[in-house]
């Protein structure tokens, strides 16, 4: 029986999303070709073995669109004849990559294959997709939903009220994911899976010296009165402090099966043990990490104890902390090395963000069972087990 295994992770240093940031001078395609070119490189396979390269992508526009994947690939040097392909599902874009990668080693369709992704954003803004005016949900999601959906910050606000997370808590968090993100890059623990870029070593917004009373100071982030007469529970609690800033980034894994990583001389990291994909409410839109998390210990036959490490996207700290009260996980395992509060979410780079840093994670720790899951716009969540080999 086939299996799919991880041989090679890598990433770029994560830069802030602004004109400003250390990475904004970069092409999405060249900060995606970069990691390409690295992963063969430091795994030493051919590129002329690799069957094809799914990429994620949120905002496919301007300078991210007519299939980014493909011209990355070329800008890498890879030979014309590996194909490649851009896949949305939003903040989770490749994550599903890694899915749709690992399923086509599982089938037989591949054999070598690369999962990744990207996002400038910095350089295509989000939302650059939707121009002004223009209604990206048509008039059956209308008449289904009258009262109307929300933005992401909104729901993430609705989450706090609903599992009663306040201010203190989320910003608690939150400073936790910079001291542990400090922490791992003082202890060289990203040496391993960054490929530094044109002189950018760090990932950009990591603050080890934030205090309590720095975030307690930061005002909301998406107070709206609309909204607020609309919602009267929602206390305002979700700040610039406790949620994912915006950020330019890329991340890609090799993907293979035992038998031929056997013979090409290639390391597993981490075998691909299971998958689940789930939808939820649209409207709350970002709890679809609760549904998808059982939903993959049931296809893995395995238990939340099981399970030695997570990393559930920081997306916003009322998100992983509903997540933690709903599973009953235990904190202490998740996102060991800080999050995306810390480390940054360039959307479609931070599903293969997320499993890169796992893989290390796991050979650093000695875990023997990993769990990624990520909640993504629309009411979608994506969950992974992987497994040590």
């Amino acid at each position: 029986m086939r299996d799919a295994v991880i041989v090679e992770a890598v990433r770029t240093p994560i830069g802030k999303g602004k004109p400003n940031g250390a990475l904004a001078h970069v092409h999405p395609v060249e900060l995606l070709a970069h990691t390409l070119r690295t992963l063969v490189e430091r795994s030493g396979v051919d590129p002329a073995l690799i069957d094809d390269v799914i990429g994620g992508t949120v905002d496919q526009v301007g300078e991210q669109a007519m299939n980014t994947t493909r011209y990355a690939a070329l800008s890498a040097g890879f030979p014309e004849s590996v194909p490649a392909t851009t896949v949305d599902r939003q903040c989770g874009s490749s994550q599903q990559a890694v899915h749709f990668a690992a399923q086509g080693v599982l089938s037989g369709a591949y054999d070598l294959v690369v999962a990744c992704g990207v996002e400038s954003m910095s350089r295509v803004p989000m939302w650059s997709n939707v121009p002004e005016g223009k209604d990206p949900f048509g008039p059956g999601i209308a008449e289904r939903y009258p009262e109307g959906l929300v933005p992401q910050g909104i729901s993430a606000e609705l989450i706090s009220a609903k599992f009663s997370i306040g201010r203190e808590q989320m910003d608690d968090f939150a400073l936790s994911s910079h001291r542990k993100a400090a922490a791992a890059w003082d202890g060289g623990l990203f040496d391993a899976e960054v490929a530094p870029l044109e002189g950018v070593t760090r990932d950009e917004c990591v603050r080890p010296g934030s205090t309590t009373e720095t975030l307690a100071g930061l005002r909301s982030a998406y107070y709206d009165p609309g909204f607020a007469e609309r919602f009267p529970q929602i206390e305002w609690n979700v700040t610039a402090g406790n949620a994912s800033p915006i950020n330019d980034g890329a991340s890609a894994v090799l993907i293979t099966s035992s038998e031929t990583a056997a013979r090409l001389g290639l390391r597993p990291l981490a075998r691909l043990h299971s998958f689940a994909v789930t939808g939820s409410d649209p409207l709350l839109m970002l709890t679809g990490v609760v549904p998808a998390t059982e939903k993959v210990l049931r296809r893995a036959s395995l238990t939340l104890d099981d399970i030695d490490l997570f990393e559930v996207n920081e997306a916003f700290a009322s998100v992983v902390l509903a997540w933690q009260q709903e599973t009953g996980a235990d904190l202490e395992r998740v996102n060991v090395h800080g999050g995306a509060i810390a480390l940054g979410h360039p959307l479609g780079a931070s599903g293969t963000r997320l499993t890169t840093t796992l893989v290390h994670a796991m050979r650093e720790r000695g875990a023997r069972y990993a769990l990624q899951t990520m909640c993504e716009a629309g009411g979608l969540a994506n969950a992974m087990v992987l497994e040590r080999v």
